[in-house]
């Protein structure tokens, strides 16, 4: 592939996995925005989670455009733009979007609102089919997966803030103890403030170092190279279901945690956020554990980050809910759930097939504790989803563009196009969730099947890919 130096390596990789910030942002206020317009415009559950519908399956539509604009041009948009250009093109889409917020929240318009969502979601589908895969060949594939989790620690900060500032615009305070506090006009000043953002990193990338192109890695397996379409690599296949079924119940456990702790707990709409806030904090937990692999450290000292990064993720949400004036007292007791992930951290050795495998089985435990418990046993078991979750992403999308050589970008965007799992799923769940069918608890089998699925394809994937003589269990 080529060759950077390592100081334009470093300055690439902190500029490009600064845009995951607002991915993280905008996708958790959603669950903030769910059960503000349902409890304002009396929407029912299912009809509340046209908010993460309309923002997921813009994704699609995005790596859809995508793919028919490089087929009519005849040429990869992204070979013909570029990488920078990509991205900046994404970021000016995304803070058009945020323009429609303005009359959405001055009209409290529904359509408005969700229109201005989709257009947001349209961006970040162009931005995405660009930086994850670049940030997994700027270095070696083998440890792509550790830097994606890096990044996604970057896109977490986003998510354990967002809820929390989105709940201060809306409800005057972010802990107000009354919901007729509430406002939805207050919600356009942080998503014009957003827009702007959008504009000034649409710049920064313009005139970045980062490399217009990189060229694909090589591939071990001759007869892999030859193929001319992402499509015809199982290992991509079973994968864009594997991302579809991933985003879909980190999504929808989120989305519907505030009805289930409303009807389960009788919390107020007002209350969940922090609740919210931990549970995307949790995958920034996960995402930083999982990125010590990434900074090469060895022996002791990869032994002692292995262990401290994690609680430094947790102080950083403790530290953001004490400033925001929350009681931060009921979270202490999650630092034990935290033990776990560590352990299946160290037991996946840093292959992300192995990993895939054992946090997917992790969460499939914690949805069935948190649908066989009550009370506040059964909130942090969904919460913890989050951790469990929190790798998944670079595991699954390291394994499925691995060994595509030249169709990496259209690989890649085709599986952006499958993060519409995170709007179709949440949506039935949604459905499920009401009283005369599973009701909100049992509602999260939902995530359990997602999970099963991840499974199948974490052992299914390692056997394709050591066919095609792929086998990163032997490259660390």
């Amino acid at each position: 592939m080529t060759k950077i130096s390592n100081s334009s390596y470093t300055t690439s990789l902190i500029t490009i996995i600064s845009v995951f910030f607002f991915w993280g942002f905008v996708a958790a206020s959603n669950d903030i925005l769910i059960p503000v317009f349902k409890e304002k415009l009396h929407l029912h559950q299912w009809q509340s989670q046209m908010i993460s519908f309309a923002f997921y399956v813009a994704y699609t539509i995005g790596s859809i455009l995508y793919y028919i604009i490089s087929k009519i041009s005849g040429n990869d948009i992204l070979n013909k733009i570029g990488y920078k250009n990509g991205i900046a093109l994404g970021l000016i889409i995304s803070a058009a979007g945020t323009l429609l917020f303005y009359p959405a929240a001055q009209n409290v318009s529904f359509p408005l609102m969700i229109t201005g969502l989709f257009i947001v979601g349209l961006g970040f589908s162009l931005q995405q089919t660009v930086a994850n895969p670049l940030t997994i060949i700027l270095g070696n594939p083998a440890y792509g997966s550790q830097r994606l989790s890096l990044a996604g620690g970057i896109n977490n900060i986003g998510t354990t803030i967002g809820p929390l500032l989105v709940s201060y615009a809306i409800f005057g305070r972010i802990n107000s103890e009354t919901s007729n506090m509430a406002s939805i006009e207050s919600i356009k000043t942080p998503y014009l403030i957003l827009g702007l953002a959008f504009l000034v990193f649409a710049l920064i990338f313009k005139f970045s170092s980062i490399p217009d192109k990189i060229d694909a890695v090589e591939q071990k397996n001759d007869d892999v190279q030859d193929k001319n379409s992402a499509l015809k690599y199982p290992q991509l296949v079973l994968g864009m279901i594997a991302i579809f079924v991933y985003v879909g119940v980190e999504v929808s456990t989120a989305s519907n945690l505030p009805e289930f702790m409303k009807q389960e707990l009788g919390f107020s709409t007002e209350r969940v956020a922090p609740y919210i806030s931990l549970f995307w904090a949790s995958l920034m937990i996960g995402r930083w554990t999982s990125s010590v692999g990434a900074f090469n450290l060895k022996g002791g000292i990869k032994n002692i980050m292995n262990f401290a990064m994690p609680y430094i993720a947790f102080a950083f949400f403790l530290i953001v809910n004490k400033i925001a004036s929350h009681d931060i007292t009921p979270f202490y007791i999650y630092a034990l759930v935290i033990l776990v992930l560590i352990g299946a951290d160290i037991a996946s050795k840093g292959d992300p097939a192995k990993q895939l495998f054992i946090f997917s089985m992790l969460g499939i435990a914690a949805l069935f504790i948190g649908m066989l418990s009550s009370d506040m046993v059964s909130v942090y078991a969904f919460i913890s989803v989050g951790l469990f979750c929190s790798t998944l992403w670079p595991c699954i999308f390291t394994l499925a563009i691995a060994g595509l050589g030249k169709n990496t970008n259209q690989g890649s965007s085709f599986l952006i196009m499958m993060i519409m799992g995170g709007g179709f799923i949440s949506l039935l769940q949604g459905y499920l969730a009401e009283n005369h069918l599973l009701g909100i608890k049992w509602s999260y089998l939902t995530g359990v099947a997602c999970f099963a699925y991840m499974v199948f394809y974490a052992l299914k994937v390692k056997k394709i890919l050591k066919s095609q003589g792929v086998d990163y269990s032997k490259t660390k």
